[in-house]
C-alpha cells in the first residue's frame, strides 16, 4: 500500500473519493481498513487488537465533544482518540444510517 491519494486527485477517480481517514467516518458508517499508520508502538497495538488491513470497522458513536470515538471491529467495541483514528485509512463502504424518526 502506498501513500494516501491526494485530495486533488480524488475528483478524477471515484474509487479514490471514498478513501478517508477513520476519524472522518460518519456515525453508523462502515469502512474497510486499507492502512494502519502511526507510531510503531501504537501501530503494533492496534494490529494486535484486530485493526488490520481488509477488516471492516464501523463508527458506533462519538463522545459529546467528539473525542474519543467508539468503533465496532470484529464484534467488539474499541475506543480511539481522534488523533489515533486519523492515522488509519479506510475505504468508506456505505453512507451513515439515517433514523426514520428524524
Amino acid at each position: 500500500m502506498g501513500r494516501p491519494v491526494p485530495k486533488r486527485c480524488r475528483k478524477f477517480c471515484p474509487a479514490a473519493a471514498s478513501i478517508v481517514s477513520l476519524d472522518q467516518l460518519g456515525r453508523g458508517q462502515t469502512g474497510r481498513i486499507l492502512r494502519v499508520g502511526g507510531r510503531p508502538a501504537a501501530r503494533r497495538r492496534l494490529l494486535e487488537l484486530g485493526v488490520v488491513r481488509g477488516e471492516t470497522i464501523m463508527l458506533q458513536r462519538a463522545a459529546p465533544l467528539g473525542d474519543p470515538l467508539e468503533f465496532v471491529v470484529k464484534g467488539y467495541h474499541l475506543s480511539l482518540r481522534q488523533r489515533e483514528a486519523a492515522t488509519i485509512l479506510v475505504e468508506a463502504l456505505e453512507a451513515p444510517a439515517r433514523s426514520a424518526a428524524a
